[in-house]
């Protein structure tokens, strides 16, 4: 799998441009807000239908413009796979495999396996809850479209739950049964995607405690652990005793919805304990092993994107992901970086096929 090349059309800071890839290494050279990031959100888009960096999608369309396009061929197994996202100002998103429209976008998750490396990912230690799950539920569903659809599904049934408790609220009553409609359909879902939850992590946290110690060569412990109300009691249980206090609050209050990945180093919190180099080595390790997690279960070698990284790198970490490199454990790699003396030496020690882009 790699991406042989690609076209942008008003995105972002590109009115319009192409590129044409090495199967192998692509660097993007030049000072900060020349665009190299926006490449790499591009070929994200491509695998996503969405940007990494801007949850408002309108934001992608080069200002003073109507649209965007960013068009991409790809080779998987030796097959030509053109991927095309485009979004008009006013209409919904248009997301194209081979000139056929997607009904639904969560339909291409997966066809193009994908890991973005990014100094953004440091949300995952200071944000909330919310940051984790959405880590944990990207990688499950692109090997696993059911559970996709699950997530979906469980979301619209809370915020339909929701909106009862608030009817409940506005006009004093209640309704025993209709809630209970809602409570027995999300038991049923919240207790799949639980199972799948907890045993992603099971599976999940060998790989990344190995890139750790990898990248580290050091002897500290980290550990990912999930929290869960459902580790105390089934949902449709849960619901029932905790149904005053939602009530109360006018929204669900337990549930997967509230699931957790909490980030522990030496047992204590990352997020207080951890200096800044640890909370990198941390979340690298964590990428790395979601490359790895992804690459063993789908079969195929996902296109890694490094972007802007080599800054915050001392020389030893940056020496193990060129082991890596040269162990041909990666397929096609992506770099940003503002030094392109640095990257040009970084690369050729890898003794691999390269193109570096000047922006």
């Amino acid at each position: 799998m790699f991406l042989k090349r690609i076209s942008l059309f008003n995105y972002k800071n590109f009115s319009e441009t192409q590129f044409e890839f090495d199967s192998k290494i692509n660097c993007f050279v030049g000072k900060n807000g020349v665009g190299k990031t926006n490449v790499l959100d591009a070929i994200y888009h491509l695998a996503y239908g969405k940007s990494y960096f801007n949850p408002l999608a309108i934001q992608n369309i080069k200002h003073g413009e109507e649209f965007f396009v960013v068009e991409g061929d790809f080779d998987k197994n030796g097959r030509n796979e053109q991927i095309v996202c485009s979004l008009k100002k006013g209409l919904k998103k248009i997301l194209k495999r081979n000139g056929k429209v997607y009904e639904k976008f969560s339909e291409h998750l997966g066809l193009i396996p994908l890991v973005i490396i990014s100094p953004t990912d440091s949300d995952l230690i200071t944000e909330g809850s919310e940051t984790r799950r959405k880590f944990m539920d990207s990688v499950i569903s692109q090997l696993d479209l059911s559970y996709l659809n699950q997530l979906i599904q469980y979301q619209k049934v809370i915020v339909q739950r929701n909106a009862l408790l608030k009817y409940f609220a506005l006009n004093q009553t209640f309704d025993k049964d209709t809630l209970q409609i809602y409570n027995e359909q999300l038991q049923a879902l919240g207790q799949t995607i639980f199972d799948k939850r907890k045993e992603f992590i099971e599976n999940f946290l060998p790989i990344f405690n190995k890139h750790h110690h990898a990248i580290t060569d050091s002897a500290e412990l980290v550990n990912l652990i999930y929290e869960s109300h459902l580790f105390v009691n089934n949902l449709e249980k849960l619901l029932e005793v905790n149904l005053a206090k939602d009530k109360a609050l006018q929204y669900s209050s337990v549930g997967v919805h509230k699931d957790d990945l909490f980030f522990e180093i030496d047992g204590y919190p990352i997020k207080k304990f951890g200096s800044q180099g640890q909370q990198k080595s941390f979340l690298i390790a964590l990428k790395l092993a979601q490359f790895e997690f992804l690459k063993k279960n789908s079969g195929q070698k996902p296109i890694l994107l490094f972007d802007d990284i080599f800054d915050k790198l001392d020389e030893f970490r940056v020496s193990k992901i060129v082991e890596m490199v040269n162990h041909d454990e990666f397929g096609q790699l992506f770099i940003s970086d503002t030094h392109p003396e640095r990257t040009e030496n970084i690369v050729k020690s890898t003794h691999q096929s390269y193109k570096i882009f000047k922006l």
